[in-house]
């Protein structure tokens, strides 16, 4: 059974337009063609990505955090309380009104008390600001390497300057070692972010940025073996290219610049719009669903390279709104540009209670105690 849908998977008829099909991407005469097999090589690359992260956020990131002035909020520690602990961890971090009533009850506590509580342990959950500096300036340090190679490799080829160029000889296209070597770091980087995504900054976007990072990989990785290496090279360039942008603005945000992060984003949101909101939908989109089909007849690696293409466009327009829902509300008002997709720090009134809820949680100890007189305030 693994064998016959090995074999329907890989039939040409599915990838290649008529006439052509694997034969014609066998190495011959010197000219080197992209295989499947290559792709082995990007998991010791995603590993490699691994260990050079760790390296560079404690020599490099951690340094410059310090250089730029990157300070911690103080977090108060919430007292151990089993009743609370509990409920947050298999219930809910965020109790309902009712469900603070009936902790009220078990605890003893005032209603303020048990809502102080929660929020100060939703706060020791989230990423301190040290680590989202140290993961924006990762990124930021890939994506504009990754940019300036892209841009070489593909500053002397032809389809950079007319997409045309990028199906002329299809899909007998010689590879390069540039972009080999440009398409292995590029999906190996991609792959490290999945193997990271445990211990990486959550955010409220991070189903779409799954599907992101997986619509990617499957991009790269499809139009590696099927030759569409040409279209997937001004695909990654054209990510790149805002990439690193936003992730400075970031670096600056978590420094306090507020002035450096305010232009860099709006310089970062025009160029996200320019090139994810035209270029690509009226450039790249169009030349990957009207230029094949005046050469060759529609066949189902063109239909499912279009599928990913849309995909990825319809997160580029998620990601558009929340953009302009920060600029509009910086201009309207005058604040700091600050990330949507985080969790915003929770404060305290005063911490005048907190020891109550300490003395009450290690009094009772998980049992419940009823308390008619709960202070209300």
């Amino acid at each position: 059974m693994v064998s016959s849908l090995s074999e329907w998977f890989w039939n040409e008829r599915l990838w290649f337009p008529e006439g052509l099909g694997w034969a014609d991407l066998e190495d011959k005469d010197g000219r080197v063609y992209a295989k499947a097999s290559d792709l082995w090589v990007v998991l010791p690359i995603a590993l490699a990505f691994l260990v050079i992260r760790q390296i560079f956020e404690r020599l490099v990131a951690t340094p410059l955090a310090a250089v730029m002035g990157v300070k911690e909020k103080v977090r108060l520690t919430v007292s151990h309380n089993p009743i609370l602990e509990s409920f947050y961890c298999t219930t809910t971090k965020n109790p309902s009104q009712s469900s603070i009533d009936s902790l009220c009850k078990q605890t003893g506590c005032s209603e303020r008390q048990v809502q102080r509580w929660f929020r100060r342990r939703r706060n020791q959950d989230r990423p301190s600001l040290l680590k989202k500096f140290k993961e924006a300036s990762w990124r930021f340090t890939f994506y504009l390497l990754a940019f300036i190679a892209g841009l070489a490799a593909l500053i002397d080829k032809p389809w950079l300057y007319d997409f045309k160029e990028m199906w002329q000889g299809f899909p007998i296209l010689t590879l390069l070692p540039s972009q080999y070597w440009y398409y292995m770091i590029e999906l190996g980087f991609y792959v490290s972010l999945v193997f990271s995504v445990a211990s990486d900054v959550k955010r409220k976007d991070f189903k779409e940025q799954m599907v992101h990072h997986m619509a990617t990989i499957f991009l790269i990785s499809f139009s590696w073996c099927v030759n569409y290496i040409r279209a997937g090279t001004l695909i990654m360039l054209l990510h790149d290219s805002s990439d690193y942008l936003l992730e400075s603005a970031k670096i600056f945000i978590y420094a306090g610049w507020r002035n450096t992060s305010n232009y860099v984003f709006f310089l970062f949101a025009a160029v996200f719009i320019f090139t994810r909101l035209y270029i690509f939908p009226f450039y790249i989109i169009y030349s990957t669903y009207i230029y094949p089909m005046t050469m060759y007849s529609p066949f189902f690696g063109y239909y499912f390279l279009n599928f990913l293409m849309m995909v990825l466009q319809c997160l580029h327009i998620f990601w558009a709104i929340l953009i302009l829902r920060m600029a509009v509300r910086f201009l309207s008002s005058d604040e700091k540009v600050e990330d949507e997709r985080s969790d915003k720090e929770e404060t305290d009134e005063s911490g005048e209670e907190e020891e109550g809820v300490e003395k009450k949680g290690a009094v009772q100890n998980g049992h419940t105690a009823h308390n008619n007189h709960r202070k209300t305030e």
